[in-house]
């Protein structure tokens, strides 16, 4: 082994134990300054080590360098690549906090677009296309899209601290989903529009009025008359929803309501006869409701003044606590605000029940432009009402049979012909009965309430009470019932 050599470099020792010698390969030698890099003093490949010197001449032919040094360097080397130096740290650090600003960025900018695309205006053919199909956009119109979990879970007995003070159903109802939820039993009624189904929602008691496909817009006109801001009261039956449903062969269009186990007023007075504190309850409960839907409210969220059109006592539904509410609103209109004009001009004045029809509305004279024509038939219809009911005054062994309103003079199902020939030639009104005289404040009570009908169906619209005329007529008559009672 040579390990002489004339250098102005330095000299060398190498350890190679990647050959298959047991101990490993050593060479020596020198490197010219011209031919000397750094590398060759550090080089490191595999388990390849090279040791350099240049203190005196000769001073590589001591040096041996072993495996131990080898591993030790390598050892050494990946420590010092596995942990990068803090300038690297701090390009990653930066790098990941501009991507995750610009994606933040890019969030915004797709929610702006989003947000203009949803309320960009419609253009004339997309209009055009919802005229078309507007029966399926009102259906859609009347199933609210938010909180359905909220009203689902919950029971009927809550519905007033559901819903937004309004009055008008529930805002946090998704409408969809409750004609699945319920369960129809027996039939218990039918008209015009269809059936009223006596259902089963989470355990209470529902009515179901089921409308056929061909009066989808008496379903939808109802659904959001029900639905008017401020609506509800304690003597206007309580909406609860309204849905379609498919039932395989037709869609069924579903409106959701309070039951009220004692029916209308119609099957009430029919099996009941009245005293007449039972009497003034029912009377003053129905000149409430009706005063409600007439009354304007004022105010940012205030609400129209309403015309029922269709008062009659199957209209009227009686509560437990022998109080009624007003149902059926399938006809009614609304008062434009701040006007005295009809909002929604029906296409025909003549509907409703012939049998309460006022006069106006069966001769055709009544004034369409005018909101208060329409309250004023509404009146004339009441009083017919009431005449039902103190009709069924008992007392003392006396009481009337039930009959409806003109059963003297005219059929069951009578023409408009024959109504006309009636209410407008003859001007004739129903037959008031001869009360019998229970004391003098029961028969100056009795007295009072007969006027007050005939002055409900004054043949002129104009001489006809207004509703809160006859609240609070009906109020002082009670205020002084109650007196009399208290001094006995």
């Amino acid at each position: 082994m040579d390990n002489s050599c004339i250098t102005n470099g330095v000299c060398y020792s190498s350890l190679d134990i990647s050959s298959r010698a047991s101990a490993g390969t050593y060479s020596y030698g020198c490197i010219d300054n011209g031919f000397l890099i750094p590398v060759h003093c550090q080089e490191l490949e595999g388990v390849h080590v090279t040791t350099c010197c240049k203190s005196h001449d000769f001073c590589n032919k001591d040096s041996q360098p072993t495996i131990y040094q080898a591993v030790t360097e390598e050892v050494t080397v990946s420590v010092d690549i596995s942990h990068p130096s803090l300038t690297q740290q701090s390009v990653i650090l930066i790098s990941a906090a501009v991507s995750l600003v610009l994606l933040a960025g890019l969030a915004v900018i797709i929610g702006m677009i989003l947000h203009q695309r949803n309320n960009k205006p419609k253009d004339r053919s997309t209009h055009q296309k919802e005229s078309k199909d507007r029966s399926t956009h009102q259906r859609d119109a009347l199933v609210p899209t938010n909180s359905q979990s909220t009203y689902c879970e919950s029971s009927i007995s809550h519905l007033s601290e559901l819903n937004s003070g309004s009055g008008a159903g529930l805002p946090t109802l998704i409408n969809r989903t409750i004609a699945r939820q319920i369960q129809l039993g027996s039939i218990i009624g039918k008209g015009r529009f269809g059936e009223v189904w006596l259902g089963s929602w989470k355990g209470e008691q529902v009515a179901v009025k089921i409308f056929h496909s061909r009066e989808e817009q008496s379903w939808f006109r109802e659904a959001e008359i029900y639905q008017t801001v401020m609506l509800r009261h304690k003597n206007i039956l309580g909406f609860i929803a309204a849905d379609n449903k498919d039932n395989g062969t037709w869609t069924q269009l579903w409106l959701v309501t309070d039951y009220h186990v004692a029916g209308s007023l119609f099957d009430f007075l029919n099996v009941h006869t009245v005293n007449l504190e039972c009497m003034m309850k029912l009377m003053t409960s129905i000149a409430s409701g009706l005063s409600h839907l007439h009354m304007e409210i004022l105010g940012t969220s205030g609400k129209p003044a309403i015309a029922h059109r269709d008062i009659k006592s199957k209209n009227i539904l009686v509560q437990t606590d022998g109080s009624c509410c007003i149902a059926d609103l399938g006809l009614a209109v609304k008062q434009t605000s701040s006007k005295n004009t009809v909002e929604d001009i029906p296409s025909t004045t003549r509907v409703g029940t012939r049998r309460y029809m006022a006069p106006e509305i069966i001769d055709e004279t009544l004034d369409v432009r005018n909101f208060e024509s329409f309250k004023q038939a509404d009146i004339y219809s009441l009083g017919l009402v009431y005449w039902e009911i103190i009709r069924r005054y008992s007392c003392n062994g006396y009481e009337a049979e039930y009959q409806l309103p003109y059963f003297e003079m005219v059929l069951s199902d009578p023409t408009h012909e024959e109504m006309y020939e009636v209410v407008c030639v003859n001007k004739k009104r129903p037959s008031l009965p001869s009360l019998p005289d229970q004391g003098q404040t029961n028969h100056q009570i009795l007295q009072a309430l007969t006027g007050l009908i005939k002055e409900c169906w004054c043949q002129l619209p104009a001489a006809r009470l207004s509703v809160l005329r006859i609240t609070k007529t009906l109020s002082k008559l009670n205020a002084h019932l109650l007196k009399d009672n208290s001094d006995e």
